[in-house]
């Protein structure tokens, strides 16, 4: 048995097949989700960076550093 992919394409095929306020609902449930997985995303970094600190591999910087050193990237 053969196993078959979804591609973007197919997908949106499905999605158009659906009535307007089925549509609406997806969006907002992507939407939703999206927003939830960028936000576990930041806590996962956020924690990270705290046990990072904790461990001495990042140190305490002025704002002036800090953006001295965004600005040479």
């Amino acid at each position: 048995m053969q196993k078959q992919t979804a591609t973007v394409d197919k997908v949106l095929d499905l999605i158009m097949r659906l009535d307007y306020f089925s549509r609406e609902m997806v969006l907002d449930i992507l939407k939703s989700r999206q927003i939830e997985e960028r936000r576990n995303e930041i806590s996962k970094n956020a924690r990270s960076a705290k046990a990072d600190f904790v461990k001495g591999k990042i140190k305490p910087m002025t704002s002036g550093e800090v953006i001295g050193r965004l600005s040479s990237i």
